[in-house]
């Protein structure tokens, strides 16, 4: 080979190691002033942002938002700063998110309705439901902790007379499954100025239901007294689990996994009027009916005897100053003279 193809060869060799150390010197030296380009401030600023992804109508909980420190040059006016008065997370939940805000996204004033702003039901509600208010007390609505947001099943207690004399039949019975609490009495504080828990009665509650069983609960709210049972948040997921092994959920083929749980959401979340429970009053002790008290037999009447009756009341509507016609045994044939009655007996066979 020519010596001055070698030294030619040699040099581009060391012009191309030369330029690799350089390309990779800078491109490093980028990197490292734009992860330093976060003002140092930044971890400082934090700002309420959604836990997880909250859809339109979510009321908020403990679980659905938390605060995470955010660039102090990209905070906005309208985002909840912690440490600040109004921003206080005791004092939002029970909140109703007005707009859907995704999982790690800011809250902002304008995405927020309390129970105290105008249109709060409305923005609580989901297509196609109604809001509807049950009177309760102390002790038929779970003592006060009950908290919008929670899930409830409707007891009603009532009294069945029957067409007896008898005891009434006392029976109580589940009538709503999985109903949503929309608010209670407007209350949505639940700590004090010392972060305690603070349970307070109140005497109504609104929840989400649909058109039918609102008039299902208008009507049970007449026939007895309404309870509210409290549902476990475990509930939701056995029962779902349930309808899906039964066939009772079904999801179409090729449905991709966001719409399929979607689906399931909207069905686990539904209130349900179907498989309901009862207990009477003899399920619970043994001095209690079991069943409607039954209304007692009339005595069976003869044929002949019916018609006695009959005669002799017509001879004592005749002329009172006429003595009283002998009772008439079998068929007899009435006839009338003005205002006198005879009854003439015709014989029977």
């Amino acid at each position: 080979m020519d010596f001055k193809k070698i030294v030619l060869l040699v040099g581009a060799l060391m012009v191309a190691a030369v330029t690799a150390v350089l390309a990779k010197n800078m491109f490093t030296g980028a990197g490292a002033r734009q992860a330093s380009a976060v003002p140092a401030d930044a971890q400082g600023q934090k700002i309420l942002v959604a836990r997880k992804a909250l859809p339109v109508g979510t009321i908020l909980d403990p679980t659905s938002i938390g605060f995470d420190p955010w660039p102090t040059d990209s905070v906005q006016p309208a985002y909840f700063i912690q440490g600040a008065p109004d921003s206080d997370p005791a004092k939002l939940l029970g909140t109703v998110v007005r707009y859907p805000v995704p999982a790690g996204q800011p809250l902002t004033r304008g995405a927020l309705v309390g129970p105290q702003d105008r249109g709060f039901l409305a923005a609580a509600l989901g297509a196609g439901m109604r809001a509807i208010t049950v009177p309760v007390s102390t002790s038929s609505g779970v003592a006060g902790f009950v908290f919008p947001g929670d899930r409830v099943d409707i007891v009603l207690t009532q009294d069945v007379k029957g067409g007896g004399d008898g005891q009434p039949l006392k029976v109580s019975e589940t009538i709503i499954r999985n109903a949503r609490v929309l608010a209670t009495d407007q209350r949505i504080d639940s700590k004090d100025a010392e972060g305690k828990t603070v349970v307070k009665t109140f005497s109504n509650v609104t929840i989400e239901v649909t058109p039918r069983i609102a008039e299902k609960v208008a009507v049970a709210q007449s026939l007895g007294s309404l309870s509210l049972s409290l549902r476990s948040i475990a509930d939701q997921t056995s029962e779902l689990e349930r309808a899906v092994a039964s066939g009772e959920v079904k999801v179409p083929q090729g449905t991709n996994p966001a719409d399929e749980r979607r689906l399931l959401n909207a069905w686990a979340n539904r209130p349900m009027d179907s498989n309901t429970t009862y207990t009477t009053g003899g399920d619970v002790s043994r001095f209690q009916r079991r069943s409607v008290p039954a209304k007692a037999a009339a005595p069976a009447v003869q044929s002949g005897d019916a018609m006695t009756k009959f005669a002799n009341a017509l001879i004592g509507r005749g002329d009172s100053s006429k003595p009283a016609q002998a009772p008439v045994s079998g068929p007899v044939v009435r006839v009338s003279r003005g205002n006198n009655v005879t009854v003439v007996p015709v014989g029977a066979r």
